[in-house]
């Protein structure tokens, strides 16, 4: 029998066909009629080759296919990629709302926008003859370190460009009393004073109710220019005409607190306002769930998605009714009468985590400016309630 491996061997060193034929290796042992032995070694190698063509089998389908799959993107290799891009951006973005989410928000943008490509992918799945090819591990990876890519340079460009602070989700903060919540955040300050920021609008009822405990607190620690009584807007919102102040022109002079504010005070109802700093827009998208007002003091205690005073306990002096803002005003600076009563527990929570921000001492939280001894007790008291 003829061993073709040694006739290829042969044929590859430049060997004739005569050659390889007397080459005992080879086996060749041709009838006594065949005169040109390496001629008819060569024709019967041929026939061979011939024949071994025609035996091999062919591609399989199946395998025409996965090749094609991976020189194409299709609608799942797209899928993949996404996936693991937006699921790795919304993670970052979520533990890290600032500076990471301020772009894109995790909830809801990225999630919305995930949910929609997971539900394109797993379409796509369930119409594939093959739902995993080994070009799809590579794509995974290539979209997990797409995200991770995309997320650094929004949080780098955030902090270094910026100067946005580093918070954390929402979740992760705790409960104080009458509503208000805490964070380990690094303090939010101004010169070294702790920061009062309020975020609300004219439009809004509970806004304008709430306008009022900024209003008290703020004056109690300096002296505040450039705020003025008004009324909430009417229809369709409820309690129309809430007494309020109106403080986005506001300017504080204080040698313990700083105020910074976010006020949108034109008609359009509904409308929220814009904020002007980084500090700002962060607090807002971490912690504000898009509901107004929403008031942080020092970075550090939060007061989001309900009115501070309830604008109900208002409606007496609605729309200038009863004295309107008027009447209210002075029940405020007097610290007495009924508008007082709705207004002092939340001005006093006010004053209270200003204090603690700015590390007052008792003696210094009695010479706030403040009519009445009850109400300076009442300060230091809560002072002492939050942890």
């Amino acid at each position: 029998m003829v061993d073709w491996d040694r006739v290829e061997e042969l044929r590859s060193k430049g060997w004739d066909w005569d050659d390889i034929a007397d080459d005992p290796k080879v086996g060749f042992h041709p009838d006594r009629s065949v005169k040109e032995e390496g001629r008819a070694l060569r024709a019967l190698y041929h026939r061979q080759r011939s024949r071994r063509e025609r035996q091999a089998p062919a591609p399989t389908p199946t395998k025409r296919k996965d090749k094609e799959s991976e020189n194409k993107w299709t609608l799942i290799r797209l899928g993949f990629l996404l996936v693991s891009l937006l699921a790795i951006w919304a993670v970052l973005a979520y533990l890290a709302p600032s500076p990471v989410g301020l772009l894109v928000p995790a909830i809801p943008w990225l999630a919305i926008t995930l949910a929609v490509v997971a539900f394109l992918l797993i379409y796509g799945l369930l119409r594939a003859e093959k739902r995993w090819l080994p070009v799809y591990r590579s794509t995974l990876i290539g979209g997990v370190v797409l995200g991770l890519i995309i997320a650094g340079m929004i949080g780098l460009v955030g902090v270094l460009v910026f100067g946005c602070p580093l918070l954390p989700p929402g979740s992760a903060l705790s409960s104080q009393p009458a509503g208000w919540t805490s964070g380990t955040m690094t303090p939010w300050q101004d010169g070294g004073k702790p920061v009062l920021y309020f975020y609300g609008a004219t439009w809004c009822p509970y806004c304008s109710a709430s306008s009022w405990a900024i209003y008290k607190a703020l004056t109690a620690f300096g002296s505040l220019s450039g705020a003025y009584q008004g009324y909430s807007y009417g229809s369709p919102e409820p309690y129309q005409y809430t007494p309020e102040m109106i403080l986005a022109n506001a300017q504080l002079s204080s040698n313990q607190v700083a105020f910074e504010v976010s006020e949108y005070v034109a008609g359009s109802d509904g409308v929220s306002p814009t904020t002007s700093s980084c500090y700002q827009s962060a607090y807002v998208t971490a912690y504000s769930g898009g509901a107004i007002p929403f008031v942080v003091v020092n970075g550090q205690y939060i007061h989001a998605g309900t009115g501070l005073v309830d604008p109900g306990s208002l409606t007496t002096w609605a729309g200038g009714s009863s004295g309107g803002t008027a009447f209210v005003l002075g029940s405020v600076i007097n610290e007495t009468g009924t508008p007082w009563s709705s207004i002092s527990n939340q001005a006093c929570w006010v004053m209270a985590f200003l204090a603690k921000s700015a590390g007052l001492s008792q003696n210094q939280v009695n010479a706030l400016d403040l009519k009445s001894q009850t109400t300076k007790s009442q300060v230091w008291t809560d002072v002492g309630l939050i942890s």
